[in-house]
């Protein structure tokens, strides 16, 4: 079997069936790791000794007759702000690697060990979740596998880099205004932002406690659903994390997508973005036959209010940090919640007030339609360092603008899957599949029949590597 390219579910059939052990899944998934991440800067921490101790444990569980999950044997990793017990949880910072290890693993960590997956390490990231290029001050920037010389996104931007190169199968990232899309778009793999309050966050270190969400990385329809699924469930270690019971989406994959309304994002998801990234989107519109377009009123000041919410919920976690160690923050994600700090209570409370109103009229659209289209990111990777870009003639900053497209559905909690687009000889581009609350299902179906068509896919990406 080659395990660069095996995907979850190939892996962990194999293991279960004792066609290759789980040990050695885990052996081949460290020697890519030791092999390739020196150039990529995916791992802050790799688990070596447990991983093989966990893995030997689902061989003998296999040998003994019982069922070790349906992910067993398979290598995961978690991007640093999940807690892995034993391992202090960096979130991307200098200032938390002080901190104590942790006692107890994040439930969705424990999730997927229970399902057999073998954690091997902890991921790079934008220290504290704030930013959108994984260019860490003091952990070092993660390398696009495309290109090493481009950014790999963020803040999840290990996660993604690490599944696109082959490391590993899966990921887990977070996402506050665009941290699992932006990096799945620019690495060109799947990445799931679920309903707000879906998946438990216990566990998490939190940027912005009403934006955050967890999910997966992966570079198959099928991976996505079977840890979406394994994931589901309430959690009383979280409070926001929904009572909602579990809706298995792995068995309606292959379901027909006729009935599903579909339709393209009009106005402001059309502006402010190069001519690819538009037509990355109508290549998926063509091959679902999809003509409809909408429009999501008031886009731009859902963006606008989102920064407003996130930098001053994020500003108020770090205030006593920010009197007494400014210089122990990364420069940019310290001024940014300096300004964060600043903001008026009364524009947060006005933004907080709009998002409701934009709420009530987003629900209002997705009456008419099941699924949206939408650019995920405006550009594709931008080189390492790269501070501006022109877009619609304008020279414009890189950092804040890979979220355009992304900010006004983290902003009311929609489910979102970032689909990958491969193109040849040019960096990937991704496309947002976006539904109401709850209907991951509808978006994973559609992914998956795109999938069948070949019009999104998620390769291993060897070619920066050797």
């Amino acid at each position: 079997m080659n395990f660069d390219s095996a995907d979850a579910i190939t892996i962990s059939a194999a293991v279960r069936e004792a066609k290759v052990s789980a040990v050695e899944v885990t052996q081949a998934a460290l020697a890519r790791i030791a092999a390739r991440d020196h150039q990529l800067n995916c791992f802050t921490a790799v688990t070596a000794k447990t991983a093989l101790t966990d893995a030997a444990r689902i061989d003998r569980e296999i040998a003994q007759g019982n069922n070790p999950g349906m992910l067993a044997g398979v290598p995961f990793a978690v991007k640093n702000l999940f807690d892995i017990a034993g391992l202090t949880t960096l979130a991307g910072s200098k200032i938390n690697a002080e901190n104590p290890a942790a006692t107890q693993d994040a439930t969705a960590v424990a999730k997927l060990k229970q399902a057999g997956a073998v954690l091997v390490g902890a991921l790079n990231m934008d220290e504290y979740a704030y930013g959108f290029v994984t260019e860490n001050s003091h952990y070092g920037a993660t390398h696009n596998p495309h290109d090493l010389q481009r950014v790999a996104g963020g803040s999840s931007g290990g996660s993604a880099a690490a599944v696109a190169a082959g490391l590993v199968p899966l990921t887990l990232g977070s996402d506050t205004n665009g941290s699992i899309r932006v990096p799945a778009a620019l690495c060109g793999v799947f990445g799931l932002k679920p309903t707000y309050g879906r998946l438990s966050r216990a566990g998490v270190a939190l940027f912005s406690s009403s934006f955050d969400h967890i999910g997966p990385f992966a570079r198959s329809v099928q991976d996505i659903a079977t840890v979406f699924d394994v994931l589901q469930g309430e959690d009383d270690r979280d409070p926001i994390c929904t009572k909602r019971p579990p809706e298995l989406v792995l068995p309606q994959l292959k379901q027909d997508i006729s009935s599903i309304r579909i339709a393209i994002a009009a106005d402001y998801f059309t502006k402010g973005a190069e001519s690819e990234a538009l037509a990355a989107v109508q290549k998926v519109a063509d091959a679902l036959n999809v003509t409809e377009y909408v429009t999501i009123p008031e886009a731009h000041r859902a963006r606008a209010a989102a920064f407003v919410i996130t930098a001053s919920e994020g500003a108020n976690l770090h205030l006593e940090k920010l009197r007494c160690r400014p210089q122990d923050f990364d420069p940019a994600t310290r001024d940014r919640f300096l300004a964060g700090a600043l903001i008026p209570s009364n524009w947060y409370l006005q933004a907080q007030r709009f998002r409701k109103w934009y709420r009530d009229r987003v629900r209002e659209v997705l009456q008419n339609v099941d699924v949206i289209l939408a650019p995920t990111t405006p550009i594709s990777a931008p080189l390492i360092g790269q501070q501006t870009m022109i877009l619609d003639g304008k020279e414009i900053l890189v950092r804040p603008h890979l979220g355009l497209f992304t900010q006004p559905l983290s902003f009311i909690g929609l489910p979102v899957l970032s689909v990958p687009i491969q193109r040849q000889n040019a960096l990937p581009l991704g496309v947002q599949l976006i539904a109401a609350p709850y209907n991951e299902a509808l978006i994973l179906r559609v992914a998956a029949a795109l999938e069948a068509k070949n019009v999104v896919s998620a390769p291993v990406i060897f070619n920066a590597l050797n």
